[in-house]
């Protein structure tokens, strides 16, 4: 039913093992998306001597990421979220985990369908991803995606958020108690996407010597990260900066309608479409600016990675959380409204604006460095392991 990786070496751990509460954290896959990202630098950075540490992939049969030694790896290669419900009910008996944290939307609600059958002492978190109310506005979820949030989400010991913005709207879209929300950022490893691209962390030019500008947007093709926004806004540019670029690095449904879209935009040629990588901040030394053109967000990596790489952030207000965080910041040209025609314009302002190549700190991504989300994870997790669900 799952498979446990053979070469654990659990004397790199200094506390013994059943000293230790297990913790289990929970993701459908693991590939190159924000919340998969998210999972694994908690995986990695969660403390090995306080924790036991266990992540279960649900639709995958092998770690496809690299993970230290003592993080045991349990793949129940399910065909579906759905179909993996037996197999992860035994887990759950079998290991009997102390905590549990779930880490997408879809995986949450069979997480707390099922926690009636969970030993009774497990306590739950799921990690919500998107803002609820924008999610369920937009359309293309079920009908009955609401009545599920409604129903279930009462049932976690937390709902972690990525923004107060994220929190008061579950709170008043489904009237889950303040007290059982919890606002965590996300963790990113600023050090090591500075210090992969060879960045300091201030304002700065980049040598480069090929045309431009050049576009750079990240992220799943799916309606709701706006790709076709960025697209018609991007046709519109070109009148203006004829030797602009666009590279959009990212899988998912809407690739075949973007592609389609972008041949009859006109030149196609200026725009690349490109499978996602593992360290997408490699991208960053050859782009001029980092497009958010989503309809609707939590706080998406990306962005927070396109901070503290020191790109220049051309960004739609895709959720409270992103305008609170990026409005009125340096370097950053946030559109007024979610349409191609706001996004256009943002770009042509920003693009005159810029020097070549220029960088930016962005001290706003201070609050996200690894230590600080971890630390928080951290005092979340031993507050509930404490038993103490009411702070």
């Amino acid at each position: 039913m799952n498979r446990l990786d053979s070469h654990r070496d659990m004397n790199d751990i200094p506390m013994a093992a059943n000293s230790r509460p297990k913790v289990l954290l929970l993701i459908p896959h693991l590939d190159d998306g924000g919340a998969e990202r998210v999972t694994v630098l908690l995986a990695r950075s969660l403390s090995a001597e306080k924790y036991e540490l266990h992540l279960c992939l649900i639709t995958q049969a092998q770690a496809s990421k690299e993970l230290p030694s003592w993080v045991h790896i349990h793949a129940l290669d399910a065909r579906r979220v759905r179909g993996g419900v037996f197999r992860l009910l035994c887990l759950v008996r079998q290991l009997k985990p102390e905590l549990i944290l779930s880490g997408m939307f879809h995986l949450n609600f069979l997480v707390l369908l099922l926690r009636p059958f969970f030993p009774s002492k497990i306590r739950v978190m799921v990690r919500q991803n998107g803002t609820v109310s924008s999610a369920l506005a937009f359309g293309g979820l079920p009908r009955y995606t609401r009545l599920l949030y409604q129903l279930l989400y009462h049932r976690a010991d937390r709902v972690i958020c990525q923004t107060q913005a994220m929190a008061d709207d579950i709170a008043r879209e489904l009237r889950v108690e303040q007290n059982r929300l919890a606002v965590l950022p996300n963790p990113v490893d600023v050090e090591e996407i500075r210090s992969s691209i060879g960045l300091n962390p201030t304002p700065q030019t980049v040598s480069r010597s090929n045309a431009g500008p050049h576009l750079l947007a990240l992220g799943r093709l799916s309606p709701e990260k706006g790709f076709d926004l960025l697209l018609l806004a991007f046709a519109s540019v070109r009148k203006e900066f004829p030797d602009t670029s666009l590279l959009i690095a990212g899988v998912g449904p809407e690739g075949v309608r973007l592609k389609t879209l972008c041949r009859a935009l006109g030149p196609d040629s200026a725009v690349c479409f490109a499978e996602p990588i593992d360290r997408p901040w490699t991208l960053f030394p050859a782009a001029t600016l980092f497009v958010l053109p989503s309809r609707h967000e939590g706080m998406p990596n990306v962005l927070l990675e396109a901070a503290a790489g020191g790109l220049p952030i051309v960004a739609l207000p895709a959720s409270g959380g992103i305008v609170d965080l990026l409005r009125d910041q340096p370097g950053v040209w946030l559109a007024p409204e979610v349409s191609a025609e706001a996004l256009a314009a943002s770009l042509r302002t920003a693009l005159r604006t810029l020097r070549p190549s220029e960088r930016f700190a962005h001290p706003f991504v201070e609050a996200f460095r690894i230590d600080r989300a971890i630390g928080a994870y951290e005092k979340l997790i031993d507050r509930m392991l404490e038993g103490n669900t009411d702070a």
